[in-house]
């Protein structure tokens, strides 16, 4: 279940559209072959919401390992369209590189809902969990001086390889939740309202990834079905995420 502090009480969208801006690093951006977690939502949000929608934000493409860097177009599913596959994600970034960008992003965009999930890079490279935690609250904040109504769907740093090795990162990881947790009690407004999505309930990396940490086929039904459901409970917004979604996801994408 997830974790709801406030109802909105402000209204989603403008002209006749919620926009829907995913904002994380490489587990959202996703890889040259990839379907993406993003795909999965979209698929989803045709499915049940009755009334428009758009996917918005400043960037499209996959990254692409070969040439390392975010050059890709090669979905899994190339009939994905264009306007559905835009995000504010970066193989490498984390909060503290999303906290700069992310008023523009809200403002350029006229985003409504944000769907972020970020965190594992922070902790793995740049940042602690105090720090990391700190940079999620400029954050929000940043992005309500763009939006004071945008509503945020924030979700918690999931289960990876290097934290079932690695013990004092796993206790890293877990101190972030529990602070990014307090973050959403504490900055929680009805006018602008955040949620703290649930950890996806049988997340498995090793069936639901393929390295570890980037989400295959399953893996990406999970985490899309994380922000769906979240919603949905908490705001009454789309419908549940579909479970047979969660476990029927196509061919294993293959990496190098």
């Amino acid at each position: 279940m997830s974790i709801v502090t406030s109802q909105a009480t402000a209204a989603i969208g403008h002209d006749d559209a919620m926009r829907f801006l995913p904002v994380g690093d490489s587990m959202t951006i996703g890889a040259t072959g990839d379907f993406t977690w993003r795909y999965r939502l979209w698929q989803h949000l045709g499915a049940v919401c009755p009334t428009p929608y758009e996917i918005v934000g400043p960037r499209t493409t996959l990254y692409d390992p070969e040439a390392n860097a975010p050059l890709s177009h090669a979905y899994a599913d190339p009939s994905f369209p264009p306007d559905a596959r835009r995000h504010l994600a970066g193989w490498g970034e984390g909060w503290l590189h999303m906290a700069p960008a992310i008023a523009d992003a809200v403002r350029e965009a006229e985003a409504d809902v944000l769907l972020v999930s970020l965190g594992l890079i922070d902790l793995g490279f740049y940042t602690d969990a105090e720090q990391t935690a700190a940079n999620a609250r400029t954050f929000i904040t940043a992005a309500r001086t763009a939006n004071p109504h945008i509503r945020m769907v924030l979700l918690p740093v999931i289960p990876n390889v290097r934290a079932e090795s690695d013990a004092p990162f796993a206790a890293s990881c877990t101190r972030f939740n529990e602070l990014l947790a307090k973050a959403v009690a504490d900055l929680d407004t009805p006018a602008s309202p955040l949620l703290l999505a649930s950890r996806p309930p049988g997340y498995d990396i090793h069936t639901d990834t393929y390295d570890g940490t980037h989400p295959g086929p399953t893996g990406e039904h999970l985490l899309a079905a994380a922000f769906a459901d979240a919603m949905h409970q908490a705001w009454g917004l789309g419908g549940p995420y579909a479970r047979q979604r969660a476990v029927v996801g196509g061919p294993v994408t293959a990496k190098v």
